[in-house]
């Protein structure tokens, strides 16, 4: 009879095994330079990356103290260093009255406060100097014919300055105001009223009139307020 041969038997010798592979021994060098750069790190740490803002379109908050001739002045020294750029000193100051800065709509305030301040105060002079010319002198007798002008000019350019003027007390301020009103309304009203239908200038008919003076007088007097404010 035929034997049924049985299948070998598996041994351990026999048996396919997968081999692990080997590690790498760590190479001394390496490891010491990496020690040696982590040491480094934590002694000088790297500077923190800049961070990019986004842009704000919102203005600094100013606190704003009442304005006087000293602020206009810094006022004005502060729009000499920002027209390169067109913007006013925002740096907060500590004042007698409290913290005040200088803005943009200060600066304007300036300049057209100062801008008043030269207009009336040339104006005048022009038109006075007409009383020290002599007669037959061409420049003389160019401002004599032209004081009406000069001296709307000049009530123009003082009203401007009394509007935009700051004085701490209110009331002297309204005063100074009142006083311009009166001045320029009764100018007006002796011009159409009285020396226009002698065929004459204002000043001319107030020189030839001396009661006319106080219809026009107030302008003056504000004026006077005026200049004891900036003295």
């Amino acid at each position: 009879s035929l034997e049924r041969s049985s299948p070998p038997e598996t041994t351990l010798e026999n048996h396919p095994t997968k081999k692990s592979p080997r590690k790498a021994k760590p190479n001394s060098a390496t490891s010491t330079m990496s020690m040696a750069t982590t040491a480094l790190l934590r002694l000088a740490p790297l500077p923190p990356q800049p961070r990019l803002l986004a842009p704000s379109s919102k203005k600094p908050s100013l606190l704003l103290a009442p304005l006087g001739s000293g602020r206009r002045a810094a006022g004005a020294l502060r729009l000499a260093r920002a027209a390169g750029d067109g913007l006013a000193d925002q740096t907060v100051y500590n004042g007698v009255y409290g913290p005040w800065s200088v803005d943009d709509a200060d600066v304007r305030e300036v300049l057209l406060y100062r801008a008043g301040l030269v207009t009336a105060a040339a104006s005048f002079l022009v038109a006075a100097s007409g009383a020290f010319l002599p007669e037959g002198n061409a420049v003389g007798d160019a401002v004599r014919q032209g004081a009406d002008l000069f001296y709307a000019a000049g009530a123009g350019g003082l009203g401007l300055s009394l509007v935009l003027i700051h004085i701490y007390v209110t009331p002297i301020k309204r005063f100074l105001q009142a006083l311009w009103a009166v001045g320029v309304l009764g100018s007006v009203g002796t011009y159409a009223l009285a020396a226009r239908p002698l065929d004459e200038g204002l000043v001319r008919y107030v020189l030839e009139h001396p009661g006319a003076m106080w219809f026009v007088g107030p302008t003056f007097a504000a004026l006077t307020g005026l200049v004891f404010k900036e003295g």
